[in-house]
């Protein structure tokens, strides 16, 4: 029976343990989105994750969706990214960056003035977003052109070519969660007629496109997308998930990626079981999965041999040692959510670890 304590190959990455930290954003790179000092501790204190995901990392500079995510958009952004994947090789541990747009969730006072970009023209409803001018509704985007999708497709790929010279294990797109690829992906947001809309298959060629362009540069078996059908975060819903999810992970299955991401609201509820089900027969890979899950039922989901690795959020950020405090068993520390966004250490690298020796340094793996 596996174990979340077992090591498992995915792809090309060799992990030494199956509980993996998901991409939580934390906003500690200022407005330079340029990742600091602090920002690698932080990572380097969560280094016996079997893996980490980072927080999504912009891949343009004109778009950002919160101030202060960590950029990759130029050589700055390269080297204090370096500084991050140096501390958690240091300590034994992979990472990998997660790539982002966030599409109509951006807004022009986070980005010089620039209208915000999507597969339409309906602004995100009856939510806000937080600027330097406060908190204000979401904007209408532009809707992108075909002719400009292909400069779309070029920013991912230009951003995997920084993340590998900053020294990342691999990529994730960020295909979730209403940003720009699933304003793509799902027909709750994605209106359009042409070549990138209508159809499933046409629905999801700017991500596989992506996919391709991020492949390209580290290899296909260093790189996993993130989608969740389910999620209505940002206003984005789809009519059809199980279809959906059919027709994409048997197409990232035939890319021989690293992994797949499934995000669950709640992984209890029948509807995502069901996803979770399809993703398993039709993606040929690890099947990885987030969503409200506790020591207990990850554990009982790697038996039941319906997932590869589990992916944490809420828990790492309270627990450094979430790896140490999983095999002993501890208590675990709660998260204050009243610094998950603040600048500074106090909410971020502060958080106690179970005893003061409770970290075991692990050799770096291949």
């Amino acid at each position: 029976m596996p174990s979340l304590f077992d090591p498992l190959r995915a792809g090309d990455l060799n992990l030494s343990n199956r509980i993996v930290m998901a991409a939580l954003t934390r906003a500690r790179a200022g407005r330079s989105h340029v990742p600091n000092e602090l920002m690698a501790k932080y990572y380097a204190q969560r280094a016996s994750a079997g893996l980490i995901i980072t927080e999504a990392t912009m891949i343009a500079a004109d778009g950002c969706a919160f101030t202060g995510e960590g950029g990759l958009f130029d050589e700055t952004c390269v080297t204090g990214w370096r500084g991050v994947t140096d501390a958690v090789h240091a300590r034994g541990g992979r990472i990998i960056v997660q790539l982002w747009h966030p599409g109509r969730a951006a807004h022009s006072l986070l980005n010089e003035g620039v209208q915000p970009v999507s597969s339409t023209d309906r602004a995100i409803r009856n939510d806000t977003i937080h600027t330097p001018q406060g908190s204000k509704p979401y904007e209408t985007p532009r809707r992108l052109s075909l002719s400009e999708i292909p400069r779309i497709v070029g920013q991912f790929g230009a951003a995997a070519e920084r993340a590998k010279r900053a020294g990342f294990d691999g990529a994730q797109l960020h295909g979730a969660h209403g940003y720009l690829l699933d304003q793509f992906l799902r027909d709750g947001v994605n209106d359009r007629s042409d070549a990138y809309g209508g159809s499933i298959a046409h629905r999801a060629r700017l991500l596989l496109e992506a996919v391709d362009a991020v492949s390209a540069v580290f290899g296909s078996g260093r790189v996993s997308v993130r989608i969740s059908p389910l999620v209505a975060y940002n206003d984005v819903t789809d009519s059809n998930p199980p279809e959906l999810v059919r027709y994409v992970a048997g197409e990232l299955g035939r890319r021989d990626l690293s992994f797949l991401e499934l995000r669950h609201a709640d992984h209890r509820a029948p509807a995502e079981r069901e996803l979770a089900q399809i993703a398993r027969q039709h993606f040929r890979g690890p099947l990885f999965v987030n969503g409200a899950f506790d020591l207990d039922s990850a554990q009982a989901a790697l038996a039941a041999g319906s997932v590869d690795a589990v992916v944490f959020g809420r828990p790492f950020i309270g627990n450094p040692d979430l790896v140490e405090r999983f095999a002993a068993r501890a208590p675990l520390n709660d998260l204050d959510p009243k610094t998950l966004y603040s600048p500074g250490p106090v909410g971020y690298t502060d958080y106690p670890l179970s005893a003061p020796n409770a970290r075991r340094e692990r050799p770096a793996v291949a």
